[in-house]
């Protein structure tokens, strides 16, 4: 494995940092303001979006992106520190066109789209001229284990007919947002990892009804995680996603990648809250001395360091495998960095709010907003519990095939009644 950069791949890095720094920080102010008055999306993100396409900073989370679609043909590897970089600002990623679920959405109609879909909702996806949403998560089953969806999905001639509730549909309550990918049942007595199917649903479909944007933590995200009830909701047939019965299969091809962008999103986040936490241990004085002579401080700014660095190689380790391998390959990987990351992320942003005090608590800061953010990624895209679940029943696997290999390094009984090898 090789985690060096090319130059073209340092060359964006900068790019991205410098666009950072020049355009959208500086913005933050007013995005927070416009946001939090209920003016979403805010005034100026078309005139930011269009600058980055402009400068080539433009999709470049794609790898398979053709020559004749808008963007950067980057591998997961690549972008991967790109995504960091966005990710210390919540709504950094949606000025490069980078935001999910749209990077999702797209991968998937990139990799199954048919040329009507392709036309109708991919290329006004990857010009960011609309966005989409992702219904999969529902309120009235345990949708950690995805065999328990029960949205319904039924042909009636040559239409398809959605009855059902989701909820944490994200950009669901985004003005610009007109298309759902949807994950429901097709086929109720099949297998359990062939009954379920995706399908296109124009947001202006009647019977789509968004019942409410559910807040995270108290935390209300303006472009929303929404709760949306499908009644009787009818498209043609041809807004099948894929073949009846794929929905599981088109689902790991949509999520290994996204979970590489969360991670790395997350990292930078963390790397944020780091620096804050030093600089207000060098300004702040407790008992005499500023907290970075206390010895409690500089060993949450060491273990944070530590920390840091270990869960960002690993997550370079996934990406680097899905380009390799693909994203089967890189399951357990993938698994690993989804539990890692968030939990790193609620300790780095405990101990930086720590660090500040009362001030952490306030919005002055956006330390509670990040804690809260880490804390809802334990349970979405799956819920810590099922990805441990998949590793352990990984390293089980491997421990049967190899049964007895471990018998060497045992001390025999007659060994220790003997008193040998004093």
């Amino acid at each position: 494995m090789h985690f060096q950069f090319s130059d073209k791949a340092q060359e964006l890095q900068r790019r991205v940092q410098d666009f950072m720094d020049t355009h959208i920080v500086p913005r933050n102010g007013e995005w927070l303001h416009y946001a939090e008055n209920g003016h979403f999306p805010p005034p100026f993100m078309e005139d930011l979006k269009a600058l980055a396409k402009e400068e080539g900073l433009w999709n470049l989370f794609l790898p398979a992106l053709r020559d004749d679609e808008p963007g950067t043909r980057l591998t997961n590897l690549e972008y991967a520190p790109l995504a960091e970089i966005m990710g210390r600002l919540y709504w950094a990623s949606e000025v490069f066109n980078c935001n999910a679920p749209d990077t999702g959405n797209m991968e998937l109609l990139h990799m199954f789209a048919t040329p009507q879909q392709y036309d109708q909702w991919l290329k006004p996806l990857l010009n960011g001229d609309i966005r989409s949403c992702f219904a999969m998560t529902e309120p009235d089953v345990a949708s950690s284990d995805p065999t328990n969806l029960q949205t319904r999905i039924r042909r009636d001639g040559d239409e398809y007919v959605i009855t059902g509730r989701k909820w944490f549909t994200t950009n669901a309550a985004d003005p610009r947002c007109k298309v759902c990918i949807l994950m429901g049942i097709t086929d109720p007595d099949g297998e359990p990892h062939a009954r379920h199917s995706m399908i296109l649903i124009p947001m202006d479909a009647p019977g789509v009804d968004i019942v409410r944007n559910v807040p995270i933590m108290h935390h209300m995200a303006p472009e929303g995680h929404c709760e949306v009830v499908f009644r009787d909701v009818r498209v043609p047939a041809s807004n099948l996603l894929g073949n009846e019965g794929e929905g599981f299969k088109l689902a790991q091809a949509r999520l290994g990648p996204g979970r590489i962008h969360h991670c790395m999103r997350s990292i930078g986040q963390c790397e944020l809250a780091l620096e804050m936490m030093c600089e207000r241990a060098l300004e702040r004085k407790t008992f005499g001395k500023t907290l970075s002579e206390q010895g409690t401080i500089q060993e949450w700014i060491a273990l944070a360091r530590c920390d840091i660095e270990q869960a960002r190689l690993l997550v370079l380790k996934a990406a680097w495998m899905i380009d390799q391998h693909g994203t089967k390959a890189a399951r357990n990987e993938v698994a690993m960095i989804k539990v890692i990351v968030p939990r790193l992320q609620t300790t780095i942003l405990e101990r930086a709010i720590q660090t500040f005090g009362a001030a952490g608590l306030t919005p002055d800061t956006p330390l509670s907003f990040l804690w809260t953010w880490g804390r809802a990624l334990r349970i979405v895209d799956g819920p810590d519990e099922v990805h441990l679940r998949t590793i352990a029943r990984r390293e089980i696997k491997q421990a049967k095939e190899h049964m007895g290999r471990t018998i060497p390094y045992l001390t025999p009984p007659d060994v220790l009644k003997s008193g040998g090898g004093r």
